[in-house]
C-alpha cells in the first residue's frame, strides 16, 4: 500500500513538473543567438502550460521601470487624480528629452509612448501614502515605494519579478483586480499595440535606465481564439542598442512557442 502511495505521488510530481514547468533550449538560443542575458516566461491562461528561460532570474526582482503604469494608469482613473483617459495635462514648454514627450498629453497619449512627465504629474497627485496602500492591495512585487514618489518605480526601491507581473496580468485579464471594470477596459484598449483578425497582442514596456544595472522590460499577452498566452520579458541592458532586444526576444519566443 506504502509502494503505491509512493508510485502516485511520483506521478503526480512528474506531470506537474513537465506540464506546469518547461524549461526551454530553444528559447535559450533565442537568448545566446542574441548575447543578452536575461528571463522569459510564457504561461497559459490556466498555467497548465509554460515555457520558461533562466527560471532563476524569473523569481528574481527588478524595478519595474515603465512598466508599472499598468498598475499606475488604474490607481489614477480610481482616485480620479485625473478624469478619463482623455484629459490633457499641459506641456509645460520644457525640453523633456523626447520630441513625442514635448507636448499636451493624456493617458491614451502617454501610455503608448511612456511619457514620463506625464505619469510623474499623476504621481504628485496620488501621493505615497496612497500608493503604499494600493501596492499592499495587489500584493505588488516588494510593496515598496522609496523617497522620491514621482521615481520610485524608476530608480526607487520598488522591485518586481517576471513571475508576479505574470500573476498580475492575468488578474487584469480576468478583471479580478481592485478597479472599476470600466478602468481595466480603458487600461485594455490602450495597451493594444498589434489586432488581427486572429490574434490581439497587448503589451508594455520598460526601461530602468538612471540605475547602475539597467534592466529593460516587455511584457504583456497574446489573446487568440483558442487560448491567451501572458508573457514577461527581462533582460540585461548593457547599452543603448539592447533595448530593441526586449521585443525582438519576446516576438521570437513568442512565434517559435505558440505559432501565431
Amino acid at each position: 500500500m506504502k509502494q503505491n502511495k509512493n508510485i502516485i505521488v511520483l506521478i503526480i510530481m512528474f506531470v506537474t513538473t513537465n506540464i506546469l514547468y518547461a524549461n526551454s533550449s530553444d528559447l535559450k538560443k533565442i537568448f545566446l543567438d542574441k548575447k543578452i542575458n536575461g528571463t522569459i516566461i510564457i504561461s497559459s491562461l490556466d498555467g497548465k502550460t509554460e515555457y520558461i528561460y533562466n527560471q532563476k532570474r524569473s523569481e528574481q526582482r527588478f524595478l519595474p521601470a515603465s512598466t508599472f503604469k499598468i498598475p499606475n494608469t488604474l490607481i489614477a482613473l480610481e482616485e480620479e487624480v485625473i478624469a478619463n483617459e482623455k484629459e490633457i495635462i499641459k506641456w509645460d514648454g520644457i525640453d523633456k528629452g523626447w520630441d513625442v514627450w514635448n507636448k499636451d498629453q493624456s493617458i491614451e497619449t502617454a501610455f503608448p509612448i511612456s511619457c514620463v512627465w506625464f505619469y510623474q504629474k499623476l504621481a504628485e497627485r496620488i501621493g505615497n501614502k496612497k500608493y503604499l496602500k494600493y501596492l499592499n492591495r495587489l500584493n505588488y512585487g516588494n510593496k515598496m515605494t522609496g523617497s522620491d514618489v514621482t521615481t520610485f518605480w524608476l530608480e526607487g526601491d520598488l522591485k518586481i519579478s517576471a513571475r508576479e507581473q505574470i500573476d498580475f496580468l492575468k488578474k487584469l485579464y480576468k478583471n479580478t483586480l481592485p478597479f472599476k471594470n470600466e478602468y481595466m477596459n480603458v487600461l485594455k484598449n490602450i495597451m493594444i499595440v498589434e489586432k488581427k483578425s486572429n490574434y490581439v497582442i497587448r503589451v508594455k514596456t520598460g526601461l530602468a535606465m538612471n540605475v547602475k544595472d539597467q534592466i529593460g522590460w516587455y511584457i504583456g499577452y497574446l489573446e487568440m481564439k483558442d487560448n491567451v498566452w501572458f508573457f514577461a520579458t527581462n533582460i540585461d541592458i548593457n547599452n543603448k542598442n539592447d533595448a530593441v532586444y526586449r521585443k525582438q526576444i519576446t516576438m521570437e519566443s513568442l512565434r517559435t512557442k505558440i505559432l501565431f
